[in-house]
This record gives C-alpha cells, structure tokens and sequence, in this order.
C-alpha cells in the first residue's frame, strides 16, 4: 500500500483532466464496505424515476470523517478515477480561455455514460429536500430525449456532498443543512463559527487559521466574488453560487491538496489545488492560500471530529481493493502518466477495473 501511496504523491504531478481515461471501478460489496448505493435511493427509468429513501445513515461523529473519505474516494472510481488539475495560473488571454472551454467540452460524459449515472446523480438529489421536483423537472428533459438519456438540467455538486453527509452519518440538518445550493451549509458554518454551542458538524474558518485535514470542506465562490469568511458574512442568508471540495488528501512535498467533488466538468473527480504554506509556521497543512485567482478558496469548514491521519485516501477500502485485485501497477501508470500525449491506452497497462425563496442548484 505504501507503494500505491508514493506513485500516487508523485505521478499526480502529471495528473490532468484528459481524454483517454480509464474504465470505471464498480462499488464494493456490502462485506467490504457497508454503504448505501445512491441508485438505491431512487426506482423507476429515466423519465419516471422518483425518490425511494431519504433517510441518512446514524453514525458516531468519531467515524464519520473516515467514512466521508472513504465514500468520496468510492464515488470518484464509480465515475472512471476523472482528474483535474487546477494548479496551474487561471488562463488570462483569449487563446488560453478557449483552450479551457474546449476541454471541459471534451469532458462532457458521453452517452452511456449518462445513462450508466443517470440513477446514481438522481440518489444524489434525492437527500436533499427540493430533490423531489428536481428529478420531476429532470423526467421531463428526459421524456423528451427520444430514447436518449439527457445531461442534467441542473448543477449537482451541492447535492452530492449533501449526499455523502447524508451516508456518511450526519443524519440530522441540525448538524448538516443539506441543500441544492452549497451556501446553505457554508452559512450554517459560519454561524456555528459564532456560536459554537450549536451542533453544526461543520465551523468556518478563514484560511490559515487552523490546519486542513482529510474529511474537512474546502468552498470558493464562483468568479472570486468572495475572498475571506467575513466578505461572505456581509451576505449570510443570500444565495450565491459556490463550490465545496471535500479534501481526501495533502501533499505537502508538492505544495498541493487533493480534494474529490461532484459535478467537477460533469463527473465526480479527484481535484489537485494549489496551497501554499503559511510562512513561518511549525503546523503542518496550514496554508496561507488554497486555489488559484477566481479559483481561490474562501472558507475551509472545519469538522468537529478527531483526525484520521495524513494517508487518509490510500488506506480507503477502494484502495485497497485496487492493491488485493492487481490494479496496483495500472493505477500507478494511469496517475503518473494522464494528461501526456496518448497516454494510457488500456492495452498498454494492466487490465483496468471495470429565486432566492427556494434555493437553486449551484455548484
């Protein structure tokens, strides 16, 4: 595993979001970890599915940190282990701008792609409480699509990290606010920031104020309309569109840190941000900034739970799985190699494993 763990923190310095990418990795069995699919949240085909189960896993918050890495990691091989490489300096000419439109279109999931997901994104929406016309609004796209399963009218990443609290055991709102809009949960942050006797499993913090940790959230706001805690604390209560990361991983020798969200160019990916340190500190995943320009991060939302160590994302159940089933070598060349020229054809490697009244989708 250890192996895994350093290919995995030096090949990700090649990692971009490309074209040629690996096929997905199916979810474990209930032996290998107990969880609850998110297609198993919703019943019927596209153009009448409907919400089944809403309910959200109970689970002591000691646990929960682990199990949102582990969940998030899951996710992210169920959708073919998708990365994105946001370290480098935002694109500042035309040329560069188009270049980065032409590749999120080239990321779009292609048609069975969106048919295999279509279940799993709709058990996304379906914890969330809007998630019922959510999906009403989405049948009708479908319905229309002639056979066809169409993209997702609406932005999902709020819902998906709504999904993994809900199965990651934060089943009351009082503890996490799950919404179609991330500004709901980042507000019920900062207020527990303020009152820190109320149950939020979350608290805001600026950025440099307290060390980042596998399981914490890490939001910007879209078009850097905010650049610290308090700026968003003007506007508490108003909507705003936003994006929360959960963070699976630092990598400090690469002054990075590796963070899984939904709805990253239309799929669950692994995230590589730019942090720097924070000059003159001992603390290790203090950082003075996380994120590049309109990308930077604003609020890092500290949960209240004890920490599961620095190699958090290699010790996931997925991982492990990877290493026992013979993947080991695949994963370390898709990894080291993505983003080159031709990489990582899969006969090269080893086999790959299979209105502001009612908040709107963002994210």
């Amino acid at each position: 595993m250890k192996a895994i763990a350093i290919s995995l923190a030096a090949g990700l310095a090649w990692a971009a979001a490309v074209s040629a990418q690996p096929a997905p990795f199916e979810r474990l069995p209930v032996e290998q970890f107990d969880m609850l699919p998110p297609s198993a949240r919703v019943s019927g085909p596209p153009g009448r599915m409907t919400v089944a189960e809403r309910a959200c896993r109970s689970v002591s918050r000691d646990q929960v940190r682990r199990r949102l890495v582990d969940l998030a990691v899951q996710e992210w091989a169920y959708f073919g282990f998708a990365i994105a490489d946001e370290t480098q300096p935002e694109a500042d000419d035309d040329g560069d701008r188009r270049r980065a439109r032409d590749a999120r279109r080239r990321s779009r999931l292609s048609p069975p792609e969106l048919a295999r997901l279509a279940d799993s994104i709709a058990g996304y929406w379906a914890v969330t409480p809007e998630g019922g016309w959510i999906l009403e609004r989405q049948n009708q796209i479908w319905s229309r699509s002639l056979g066809t399963v169409a993209d997702w009218r609406d932005p999902w990443s709020a819902a998906f990290i709504s999904w993994l609290m809900c199965e990651g055991g934060l089943d009351e709102d009082a503890e996490f606010e799950r919404a179609i809009a991330h500004y709901i949960y980042i507000d019920q942050a900062i207020l527990a920031r303020e009152d820190e006797s109320l149950p939020s499993a979350f608290i805001a913090h600026e950025v440099g104020e307290i060390a980042v940790e596998p399981g914490d959230l890490l939001c910007r706001a879209r078009r850097g309309a905010y650049r610290t805690l308090a700026e968003r604390r003007r506007d508490l209560g108003q909507g705003a569109r936003s994006h929360c990361d959960l963070v699976v991983e630092l990598d400090p020798a690469s002054g990075r840190i590796l963070t899984i969200g939904g709805n990253v160019r239309d799929s669950v990916r692994l995230k590589l941000l730019a942090a720097e340190p924070m000059p003159g500190s001992a603390r290790a995943g203090v950082y003075a900034s996380i994120g590049r320009g309109g990308r930077a991060v604003f609020a890092h939302l500290k949960l209240r739970a004890d920490s599961i160590g620095a190699d958090a994302l290699e010790t996931t159940p997925t991982f492990r799985a990877l290493q026992e089933r013979g993947y080991a070598e695949w994963l370390e060349v898709w990894v080291r190699e993505s983003g080159r020229p031709g990489c990582c054809s899969l006969q090269t490697t080893s086999a790959a494993p299979g209105t502001e009244s009612r908040a709107q989708p963002s994210g």
